[in-house]
């Protein structure tokens, strides 16, 4: 298993792949930050990697 995570560029926040994959479009839970993540912005061979091993991700 690999840790899959999206750093928030306006604030540094840490996403996980599991909650992008789960809610698609999110704000960013980073206080006072108004970005907004998408589990797109991961890259291709983490999203592929992620979805073919959605089993060993659960929250």
């Amino acid at each position: 298993m690999r840790i899959i995570t999206h750093a928030c560029p306006a604030c540094g926040t840490v996403v996980a792949a599991n909650e992008l994959e789960s809610r698609r479009v999110m704000k960013c839970p980073g206080l006072h930050c108004e970005e907004v993540h998408r589990f797109d912005d991961l890259e291709d061979e983490e999203r592929e990697h992620f979805l073919e091993n959605k089993d060993q991700y659960r929250i």
